[in-house]
C-alpha cells in the first residue's frame, strides 16, 4: 500500500502546531499519526499531502494505487477494515467529510472521489489543538496496546515504588529510575528508550516518556501526559501533550496544554488552566480569526514550535502561542501572542528573522539537531506570509 497522509480542513483549526508540519506529524499517546498509520498497515511507505511551503520538507510520493488517509481521524478497527477494504476508484465519507480513498494522484486532486462509501467510523477526531490532550488518556492506551504487544518489559530498579498493576508499565532499553513512584490505577506508564526519571517524582499514570525524555527531581507528573523525544520537565504536570524538544524543566504548573517542537518555558512559568468563573474556556482559531468555544472547563497553553517564555511568566487561561514568539514583558501576556512576537504583547515588534534562525540553531545544536534551510524556508514563509 502506497499511504499518503493528506491534511484535511483540520489544518487551519489546528493552527499553530500545523504552521510548521503536516497534520500527520502531530503527536498524542506515545506516537505520531504517521508513525501510528505506519505501525497498523505494517508499511514504510507513508509520505504527505500538504501545504505548498512544507511540501519540501514533507514530500508526496506517488504511485499508481494511492490509499489516502486523512490521519484527523484517530484509527479503530473499523475504521482500519474499511479503510483495508476500498477498492480502486473508492472514497470513505463520515458524514459528509472525506476519511479516505484508493484513487489515483490525478482523480484525488480534481476531487473525482469515485463511488462513495458512507461509514460512522466511532473513533475520536481531531479537529483542534486542544483535543490533542483532551483525548490523550484514549490514545495513550491505543499506542500501549499497539508497541506493546508480544514484547517484554525490562525490570525497573527495585527502588521504584509502584503502586496499581506493574502490568501496565512497559519500560524501554536504557531507562533509568531510582526512588521514584509509580501509580498505575489510572493508565498505563510507557517508558521509552534512554529515558529518565530523577529521584523523589511522583508519577500518576497515564505517562508516556519517548526515547531521551527526562523528567527532573521532585517532579509531580499527572495522567494523560505525553513527554516527548528529548523534551524535559519539572515542577507540577497534568494532562499536558509536549511534541519533542522541548523543556518545562523547572518549578511551576503546566496543564491541559499542548506544546510543539524547540520550546522553552523559564523557571516558575504557570499557565492557568481553570477560569476564576469556572465558565468554558475560549481559544484563539486562526479559520474564524476570533477566538471560540472550546467546550472545555480546563484549558491552558498552546504554543507553536520554536517559542519560549522567560522566567516567572503567567499566561492566561486557554492562551495561543504562535511560532518563535519570545516572551519576556512583565504582567500577564495577552491570550494570543502572534508568531515572532518580541516580547509577548498585543504591541509587541517582530522578532527579525535572522535573529529567530540564531535562537533557533543554539537551541537544537545543543540536543545534536540543524536548523536547515528547508527549516528556514519555512519559517521565512510564515514570517513573511502568515502573520
Amino acid at each position: 500500500m502506497n499511504i499518503i497522509l493528506f491534511d484535511g480542513n483540520e489544518y487551519s483549526d489546528l493552527l499553530p502546531l500545523t504552521f510548521t508540519r503536516p497534520v500527520a506529524e502531530l503527536r498524542m499517546g506515545i506516537l505520531t499519526f504517521t508513525e501510528r498509520w505506519k505501525k497498523i498497515l505494517q508499511t514504510e511507505k507513508v509520505s504527505f499531502l500538504t501545504r505548498k511551503y512544507l511540501s519540501a520538507k514533507y514530500p508526496v510520493c506517488i504511485e499508481d494505487n494511492n490509499w489516502f488517509i486523512n490521519p484527523a481521524y484517530f484509527p479503530n478497527l473499523e475504521l482500519i477494515l474499511s479503510i483495508k477494504n476500498l477498492q480502486k476508484g473508492e472514497s470513505l465519507f463520515s458524514e459528509g467529510e472525506l476519511i479516505a480513498s484508493n484513487l489515483s494522484y490525478e482523480d484525488f486532486i480534481s476531487r473525482n472521489f469515485g463511488r462513495k462509501v458512507e461509514i460512522s467510523p466511532g473513533s475520536f477526531h481531531i479537529q483542534y489543538p486542544w483535543d490533542l490532550f483532551s483525548y490523550n488518556r484514549q490514545a495513550i492506551s491505543y499506542d500501549f496496546s499497539l508497541i506493546t504487544q508480544g514484547r517484554n518489559s525490562l525490570q525497573l530498579s527495585d527502588t521504584v515504588k509502584i503502586i496499581g498493576d506493574p502490568s501496565r508499565i512497559f519500560v524501554e532499553e536504557g531507562v533509568l529510575a531510582e526512588h521514584v513512584i509509580l501509580n498505575t490505577r489510572e493508565g498505563e506508564i510507557y517508558l521509552g528508550k534512554n529515558a529518565e526519571i530523577m529521584e523523589g517524582s511522583m508519577i500518576r499514570g497515564s505517562l508516556v516518556m519517548c526515547e531521551g525524555a527526562k523528567i527532573h527531581m521532585g517532579s509531580k507528573v499527572y495522567g494523560g501526559t505525553t513527554i516527548g523525544p528529548y523534551s524535559k520537565i519539572g515542577g507540577e504536570v497534568n494532562n499536558v501533550v509536549i511534541t519533542g524538544y522541548s523543556n518545562k524543566g523547572h518549578e511551576g504548573f503546566l496543564g491541559n496544554s499542548v506544546l510543539g517542537e524547540w520550546c522553552n518555558l523559564g523557571a516558575d512559568t504557570n499557565s492557568s488552566n481553570m477560569k476564576n468563573n469556572y465558565a468554558e474556556v475560549k481559544c484563539w482559531n486562526y479559520t474564524k480569526q476570533g477566538f471560540i468555544k472550546t467546550g472545555l472547563q480546563f484549558a491552558g497553553l498552546i504554543m507553536g514550535d520554536h517559542s519560549k517564555a522567560a522566567i516567572s511568566t503567567q499566561f492566561n487561561t486557554g492562551t495561543v502561542v504562535g511560532v518563535s514568539a519570545n516572551i519576556f514583558v512583565a504582567g500577564f501576556p495577552p491570550h494570543l501572542i502572534k508568531s515572532f512576537s518580541w516580547g509577548g504583547k498585543s504591541e509587541s515588534p517582530l522578532f527579525q528573522i535572522n535573529k529567530a534562525f540564531e535562537v533557533a540553531e543554539r537551541a537544537m545544536m545543543r540536543r545534536g539537531a540543524e536548523l536547515t534551510e528547508t527549516d528556514k524556508q519555512i519559517l521565512t514563509y510564515i514570517y513573511e506570509e502568515l502573520i
